[in-house]
């Protein structure tokens, strides 16, 4: 029995990792970020820097720059998962391209 168990979880992380959401450039977005669908690439004035951290123009949320919520991103690009259309929704993450300083 607890062959089948651990058989059944495996194929269930296996096929977590099989569906992955991926970035338009082909990079695949951690799963604890989207849930295979929560994650999109945000352009232009989307995300801003401010003196306290990455400004989220949609919610007008402030993510720390060292909140455990930033991630780097793989293509140099802003994404930002959320829950969509759900009304007081946060990031849940925000990948960043390398800062220039």
């Amino acid at each position: 029995m607890l062959f089948l168990h651990f058989g059944f979880v495996v194929a269930v992380c296996i096929g977590r990792e099989a569906s992955a959401h991926s970035s338009p450039s082909g990079w695949y977005y951690p799963y604890q970020c989207c849930s295979d669908r929560d994650c999109q690439p945000v352009h232009g004035a989307a995300i801003t820097e401010g003196p306290e951290g990455y400004v989220v123009e949609e919610t007008g949320e402030v993510i720390r720059y060292r909140d455990s919520r930033v991630k780097s991103s793989p293509d140099g690009e802003f994404h930002l998962c959320m829950q969509p259309g759900k009304v007081g929704s946060r990031a849940i993450c925000l990948f960043v391209p390398p800062r220039s300083f």
